[in-house]
């Protein structure tokens, strides 16, 4: 083969290679997009809704700590109505009386990862030896701490409003790196406690739904 060749074969190879990576690349983006579009929630449900009881009419009920924060409680009100829609609740009308009373909440807390550890190093000032042949210096590290993960739950209870007995009781767990959850995260998390009513399953199963429209994290 001539030297001519030698160097067209060399050019023609590293392009075959590009248009495989791009096309896998393609692939896995295709991939990673279909997953931003879904939340995978923890969800465990309670409760003895009569099997010949419609969902009927509703109206959200505040605990007075509740009442105290109208702000936050009205967020996640309006992040569970779509969930309950699904389940086939209507809002009561002005004026009538609801069939169900429903409260929601919600929680926060950290959970570290099993190698956040005060043993372990993490960055900061301290004292080093670069090399042997060096005195002791004293210098600035950092590290950036990827540990800390918060795991977000909402809760939903739904209460006959005659007799004020618990029917049903549904709970959504889902973890990530902020302490803060957006609107159609919320939503997505009341979608996921609400997704078999009024059935019961397995406590606690993996429930995977579709997010709303909208930034979420």
């Amino acid at each position: 083969m001539t030297t001519a060749a030698h160097a067209a074969t060399a050019t023609r190879l590293p392009r075959r290679t590009l248009l495989a990576g791009a096309a896998a690349s393609a692939l896995l983006l295709l991939g990673g997009c279909a997953g931003l579009n879904t939340l995978t929630a923890e969800v465990s449900s309670f409760g003895e809704w009569p099997a010949d009881r419609a969902a009927g009419s509703y109206a959200f009920e505040r605990l007075p700590s509740q009442q105290a924060r109208a702000a936050e409680t009205e967020a996640l009100e309006t992040a569970a109505r779509g969930a309950l829609a699904k389940a086939g609740f209507t809002p009561v009308a002005a004026g009538a009386t609801p069939d169900v009373l429903v409260q929601v909440g919600s929680r926060v807390g950290r959970s570290d990862a099993p190698w956040a550890d005060p043993f372990w190093w993490r960055g900061g000032f301290g004292y080093w030896r670069p090399n042997p042949w060096i005195g002791p210096r004293w210098g600035y590290s950092a590290q950036l701490d990827l540990s800390a993960r918060y795991e977000r739950e909402v809760a939903v209870l739904i209460r006959d409003r005659a007799s004020g007995k618990p029917l049903f009781e549904a709970r959504a767990s889902h973890e990530s790196a902020s302490t803060s959850a957006s609107a159609p995260t919320l939503a997505a998390m009341f979608s996921a406690a609400l997704a078999d009513f009024p059935k019961l399953g397995l406590n606690p199963r993996s429930v995977t739904v579709t997010l709303p429209a909208g930034p979420a994290r």
